[in-house]
C-alpha cells in the first residue's frame, strides 16, 4: 500500500475503525481482544464513557492556553499525582520519552549545582528509556544507538538485578554520579521485575553518595502493577518519577514527578513545553486518576494478572519450550527457547492482540477493566497458538 507516512514501524495487515471496552473493531467488522492496550495506553479500555465525556466537555471549552498562563486542570492534576506518589512537584510533556529527558536534564543539573561539572548517570541493560538522542543513550542497547551518533556523554550501564555491578560503578565514579536511572519492572526488555532488596540497595547507594534515585514507571506506573506505581508495591523512596502510557488513556501526556532537593531544581527558563500538560490532556488525566481510584483498579490489576500467571503455567507445564512465565500485576510475559514473532501474527489471525518483546518473550499488556470471562478466553486463545507453534517449529 502505498502511503506518505514515514516507514518506520512494521505495520500488521489491519486497520481498526473504532473499539468497545477491552475489544478493538477492524474495518471489515472483525472483533480482537486487546491484550496490548496500545502498548500499556488504553488502561481502561477503548471509549470508556468517563474519560470520553471528560475529554468532550474539556473540548467545549478550552483545548490549549499555554504554559505562561496557569492551567486549572493543570494544577489539579499536579496535586493529585503527588498526593498518590508522596512526591512534591510535577512537570507535564506530552510522551514518556520527554518526561525521561525531563529526568535526565533534571539530575544533570541538580549535580551542576553541586559542583560536579562532569555527572554520569548509571542506567541497567535491558532497559528502555525511549527515542530522543538522550533516551536512547540512556538505553543500554546499541542497536538503537548505531547510525545516531555523535550521542551525548555521562551514562554508563550496570547489570539489571545485580547490586555488585552497581557497587562497581559507584566505586569507579565516585561523585561524579548524579542518579541512577532505573525501570522497576522492564517492559521492553522482556517483563524483567527487579527484584525488591536489588531495588532498595540501588536506592540506599545513591542516598549514601548524594546521587539521585530515578524510576522510569513510563509502562509500570497508572495502576498496571497492581499499585498507582509499581515502586509503591516495592518499599521504594524515589527521587524521581517518570510516567506516561496509560496517564491519559490514550491521550498524550507524560510526567516527570520530584520531591525533595529535586523538585527545586528546574526554575524558569532551564525547560519547558508547548502541550505539556495542556487543558485537554489534564482533564483526560483526572479522569482516568478518578476512574482508577474509585473502580479500584490497581487491587484489580494485582489480582488478575497473578490469576493469569498461575493459568498460564498451568496450561502450558507441560510445553519444553517455556523458560519462564513472570510479570507484576497486568504486565505479563512469556518467554520462550526460541525466536516467536510469529506469534503476533497468528494471534492477528485468532482475533488476539499481543506483542513480542526481546525476541523470544510474548509481552501482556491486557487493559485493567479486564473481565474474567475476557482473561479466560485470553489464556485459552494464546495456549492453543503457543502449543500450536512450539511443535511445529
Amino acid at each position: 500500500m502505498k502511503t506518505h507516512v514515514m516507514n518506520t514501524y512494521q505495520r500488521l495487515p489491519v486497520t481498526f475503525s473504532h473499539g468497545e471496552g477491552v475489544w478493538l473493531i477492524d474495518t471489515d467488522g472483525k472483533r480482537y481482544l486487546d491484550a496490548l492496550c496500545g502498548i500499556s495506553v488504553t488502561n481502561l479500555g477503548h471509549a470508556h464513557p468517563a474519560v470520553s465525556a471528560a475529554i468532550k466537555k474539556q473540548a467545549d471549552l478550552l483545548l490549549h492556553t499555554s504554559n505562561l498562563y496557569h492551567i486549572t486542570p493543570q494544577q489539579q492534576l499536579a496535586e493529585k499525582l503527588c498526593s498518590i506518589s508522596a512526591m512534591d512537584k510535577v512537570f507535564f510533556s506530552n510522551s514518556g520519552a520527554e518526561a525521561n529527558e525531563a529526568a535526565i536534564k533534571l539530575a544533570r543539573l541538580h549535580a551542576s549545582h553541586k559542583g560536579n561539572s562532569h555527572p554520569i548517570i548509571i542506567t541497567m541493560t535491558g532497559s528502555f528509556h525511549g527515542r530522543t538522542l538522550a533516551t536512547i543513550t540512556a538505553t543500554a542497547s546499541q542497536k538503537m544507538k548505531t547510525g545516531f551518533g555523535p550521542l551525548p556523554a555521562g551514562f554508563v550501564y550496570g547489570e539489571y538485578n545485580n547490586i555488585e555491578s552497581a557497587k562497581q560503578l559507584f566505586a569507579e565514579h565516585g561523585d561524579n554520579i548524579a542518579a541512577v536511572f532505573l525501570e522497576p519492572v522492564q517492559g521492553e526488555g522482556g517483563i524483567n521485575v527487579g527484584d525488591a532488596n536489588y531495588l532498595l540497595q540501588v536506592q540506599e547507594l545513591c542516598h549514601n553518595h548524594q546521587a539521585l534515585f530515578m524510576l522510569d514507571e513510563v509502562q509500570s506506573g497508572n495502576g498496571r502493577c497492581g499499585h498507582y506505581f509499581a515502586f509503591q508495591g516495592l518499599g521504594l523512596s524515589p527521587d524521581v518519577v517518570t510516567t506516561a502510557k496509560g496517564l491519559g488513556n490514550g491521550v498524550p501526556i507524560g510526567a516527570c514527578i520530584a520531591k525533595g532537593a529535586a523538585a527545586e531544581t528546574l526554575s524558569p527558563g532551564t525547560h519547558g513545553s508547548t502541550f505539556g500538560g495542556n487543558p485537554l490532556a489534564t482533564a483526560a488525566a483526572l479522569a482516568v486518576i478518578d476512574i482508577i481510584e474509585k473502580e479500584q483498579l490497581c487491587k484489580r490489576a494485582e489480582a488478575l494478572g497473578n490469576s493469569i500467571r498461575a493459568d498460564f503455567k498451568k496450561a502450558l507445564a507441560s510445553n519444553p519450550a517455556i523458560i519462564d512465565i513472570r510479570g507484576s500485576g497486568l504486565m505479563i510475559g512469556i518467554e520462550l527457547d526460541r525466536p516467536c514473532g510469529q506469534l503476533v501474527s497468528d494471534a492477528l489471525n485468532a482475533g488476539l492482540l499481543i506483542n513480542v518483546t526481546a525476541g523470544s518473550t510474548i509481552r501482556l499488556l491486557p487493559p485493567l477493566t479486564m473481565t474474567d470471562e475476557n482473561a479466560a478466553t485470553l489464556v485459552e486463545t494464546l495456549t492453543t497458538l503457543i502449543q500450536q507453534f512450539t511443535t511445529s517449529a
